[in-house]
């Protein structure tokens, strides 16, 4: 039986990474093997490429940011996604194309229909069964990721504007897509963020 494919998705300091925490756990408690990954990353070249994209230093055009990103992407469907999701596991993947669509589309102008072309092209009919999105006003998102010190990386130094154009666009494809992606609003504690976690977790594994 194949596994299931769980995206998180959200602009910085959304707390993505405490809730991938709770979901593996959440699976493993249901007896599911669970993959947890991320993009972009999960790969030894996708790792490599996410160092490239994140370095604060140095400019990258909007178009080879793109292109980079579908290039570990690929490699990371090959290598981990793919295998992970035929052997039975379920995956989790801290964001996945909704990302280009929301940094590359929304924050840099790119035409979404070049994203898709690419999409389709990388993919196939590959699509996350869910998507978790966790939504949080950038301003907010900015002071926790501030809170957490060390230096802003080279996205979240793209500034507040440029974040708000990402935050928009992923509600968009929310408002889009009702029936993968799922909001959950993360201004409140992260016990409060769990509760919405396992009401939707209960709805989504009970269906599956």
């Amino acid at each position: 039986m194949s596994g299931r494919f769980i995206t998180l998705e959200g602009g910085e300091g959304a707390g993505k990474s405490t809730s991938m925490e709770f979901l593996q756990e959440y699976l493993a408690t249901t007896g599911r093997p669970v993959c947890r990954t991320r993009e972009p990353g999960g790969t030894e070249l996708g790792e490599r490429i996410r160092e490239l994209l994140l370095a604060p230093e140095g400019e990258i055009d909007p178009r080879t940011e793109l292109l980079l990103m579908f290039a570990a992407r690929q490699q990371h469907l090959a290598e981990v996604i793919e295998p992970a999701l035929a052997a039975g596991s379920w995956v989790l993947c801290d964001r996945f194309t909704d990302a280009s669509y929301a940094y590359q589309g929304g924050g840099h102008g790119i035409d979404p229909q070049r994203i898709a072309a690419l999409e389709d092209w990388v993919q196939g009919s590959r699509r996350p069964d869910l998507t978790l999105l966790f939504d949080l006003p950038v301003r907010m998102g900015l002071q926790r990721a501030s809170s957490r010190g060390g230096h802003a990386d080279r996205i979240e130094a793209q500034g507040e504007a440029f974040l708000e154009r990402v935050h928009q666009a992923y509600l968009e494809i929310a408002r889009r897509e009702p029936g993968r992606v799922r909001v959950v609003d993360a201004t409140g504690t992260p016990a409060v963020v769990r509760r919405q976690l396992q009401v939707l977790m209960d709805e989504f594994v009970g269906a599956s």
